[in-house]
C-alpha cells in the first residue's frame, strides 16, 4: 500500500455537499466545544504522577490539559503542520498546491503525519516520565491518549467543515478564555481562599496600602486592555484593491487585502514551536536525569540553554519590583527575534502551502468573473499586480504579529502574551466569520452576488 492509498484509507469527516446553514454551524460549533471541555476534565485512567501539570502556558498554546484526556491537545495537529511546512518549503517534498490534486495530497499527508505524532507524542509523554503511569498499565495511558488525539483530528475536521473557523483556533480559544477569567476573579490560591484573581488583588492591596503588589496587578489589567485594543487596531489594517465585473459594466468593488495577510497562523505555529522545544527539554532533562543544551529547569521554568533564551521574562513585573538584571533584558532580546525571525517564515510558507498566493488568489478571482480595471483579464497579468501586495504583506504582516506577541509577553499581561494575542485575533475573526455568514443567511441574494 503506497502513501495515497493509505491517506484515502484514514478516518475523515466527510464535506458536505450542500450549503451548511448558520444554525448548523453554531451547533456543531458548540458541540465541538463541549465536548473539548468536557474531555478537559475527564482524568486519565492508571495516571500515577503528571509532571508537565506546571507547564500552564504551554497547556493553553496547545489546547491541552495535562492529566486529562486532553493532554496532547492540538500538538499533534501543529507539530505535523510545522514539520510538513517545513519539508515542502525546502522542496523536500515535491507537491504541486496549486492544483486541487496537490491540495488534497497535502492535506491527506497532514493528516497521516498528525496520526504519527498523536501516537509517538503519547508514547514519549509516558515513556519518559511526563504523564508517570501506573506499574504496567503504561500501554492503557498512550492508548487513551492516541485514542482521544484521533478524536481531536476528527473534531478539528468537523469545525472546518461543518462550524466556524477551524478547532485548532475554537480549542486555543477556549483555553485562554478560561483562564483569563480565572487569573482576573479567582479567589482559590494555593494557601485557600484568598485573592489571587488581578482584578480581586487590586482592590484587595488598594485597602491594604500595599503598592507594589497593587501597581503590579493593576499593570497586568493595562498591558491586558492595551494587547486587546494594539490588536484589533492591526485587524483593521487592510489595503484594498480595485476590481469589476467583467459581466456587468460599470459595477465594481474594493477587495480588501487585510496587513495581518495570514492572520494568526504564523504565532500559533511559532507558539507551538517554542512550547514543544520546552516540552521536549523537560521531558529528556527527566527522562536522562540530567539537563542538556536544549534546557535546565528549576520548577518547570527554564533557567539555562535554548527553552530559557527562547521563553519571554516577566520584564515589566521585574522592573516594577527593581529586580531586572542584564540577563532578563537580553533574554527579552532573543526571545523577541525568535518570535519576529520564524513568524515571517511561518507566514511566507503558510502563503505557499495554503492557496493564498498571487497566483490562486489570481485564478479564483478570474474564476469569479473579476478583474483589475485597466488590465488584460488574464490571469498572469493579475498574478504580477498582486504579488506586489501579497508577498510583502505576508513578511510585514508575520514580523508585526510575531512582534506584538513579543510586546504582550514582556508587557506580562494576565495571561501570556501570546496566549491573549491568539485568543483577541482569533475572536476578531470568528466574529467575522459569523458576521458574514449571518448576513448570508438573512440575505441569500448577497451571497449569490459575492460568490460566498
Amino acid at each position: 500500500m503506497n502513501i495515497k492509498q493509505l491517506i484515502l484509507a484514514l478516518p475523515e469527516v466527510k464535506k458536505p455537499h450542500y450549503r451548511v446553514s448558520f444554525r448548523e454551524k453554531i451547533k456543531w460549533t458548540l458541540i465541538v466545544l463541549i465536548a473539548f471541555f468536557v474531555m478537559s476534565n475527564i482524568a486519565l485512567v492508571g495516571l500515577s504522577e503528571n509532571a508537565l501539570t506546571r507547564f500552564e502556558y504551554l497547556a493553553i498554546i496547545l489546547g491541552a490539559k495535562f492529566g486529562s484526556l486532553m493532554s496532547l491537545g492540538i500538538g499533534p495537529i501543529v507539530t505535523a503542520s510545522i514539520v510538513l511546512q517545513l519539508l515542502v518549503g525546502a522542496k523536500i517534498l515535491n507537491i504541486d498546491l496549486h492544483t486541487h490534486e496537490g491540495k488534497a495530497y497535502f492535506q491527506g499527508l497532514q493528516k497521516l503525519l498528525a496520526i504519527f505524532f498523536t501516537l509517538l507524542e503519547a508514547a514519549i509523554y509516558v515513556l519518559m516520565g511526563g504523564l508517570q503511569a501506573m506499574p504496567g498499565l503504561a500501554w492503557l495511558v498512550i492508548a487513551q491518549l492516541f485514542i482521544a488525539g484521533l478524536f481531536v483530528i476528527l473534531m478539528d475536521e468537523i469545525v472546518s467543515k461543518y462550524g466556524f473557523g477551524s478547532g485548532i483556533s475554537l480549542f486555543i480559544l477556549a483555553g485562554v478564555a478560561s483562564q483569563l477569567f480565572i487569573r482576573s476573579f479567582s479567589f482559590i490560591g494555593p494557601t485557600g481562599i484568598a485573592p489571587v484573581g488581578k482584578v480581586l488583588l487590586f482592590f484587595y492591596s488598594l485597602t491594604q496600602g500595599n503598592q507594589v503588589e497593587m501597581t503590579a496587578a493593576l499593570l497586568s489589567i493595562i498591558a491586558t486592555i492595551i494587547v486587546f485594543l494594539l490588536v484589533v487596531y492591526v485587524q483593521s489594517i487592510r489595503v484594498e484593491v480595485p476590481l469589476t465585473y467583467a459581466r456587468i459594466r460599470g459595477l465594481s468593488l474594493r477587495w480588501p487585502l487585510a496587513f495581518l495577510y495570514t492572520s494568526n497562523i504564523p504565532v500559533i505555529l511559532t507558539a507551538a514551536l517554542a512550547a514543544n522545544i520546552q516540552l521536549f527539554a523537560t521531558l529528556m532533562e527527566r527522562f536522562l536525569g540530567h539537563p542538556t543544551w536544549l534546557g535546565t529547569f528549576a520548577n518547570g521554568v527554564p533557567i539555562r540553554g535554548l527553552a530559557f533564551w527562547i521563553n519571554a521574562p516577566h520584564l515589566m513585573e521585574a522592573i516594577v519590583r527593581g529586580s531586572v538584571t542584564p540577563i532578563m533584558i537580553l533574554q527579552a532580546i532573543t526571545f523577541t527575534l525568535f518570535m519576529c525571525t520564524f513568524a515571517v517564515i511561518f507566514s511566507v510558507f503558510w502563503v505557499q502551502t495554503s492557496g493564498m498566493d498571487a497566483r490562486s488568489q489570481a485564478e479564483n478571482l478570474i474564476a469569479s468573473g473579476l478583474h483589475m480595471p485597466g488590465f488584460r483579464q488574464d490571469v498572469r497579468v493579475l498574478e504580477s499586480v498582486l504579488s506586489r501586495y501579497i508577498m510583502p504583506l505576508a513578511v510585514m504582516g508575520g514580523l508585526a504579529v510575531g512582534l506584538l506577541a513579543s510586546i504582550a509577553d514582556l508587557m506580562g499581561a494576565l495571561v501570556r502574551g501570546t496566549a491573549l494575542l491568539l485568543a483577541v485575533m482569533i475572536a476578531y475573526r470568528l466574529y467575522q466569520d459569523i458576521a458574514q455568514h449571518h448576513l448570508y443567511e438573512l440575505n441569500p441574494a448577497a451571497r449569490r452576488f459575492i460568490g460566498g
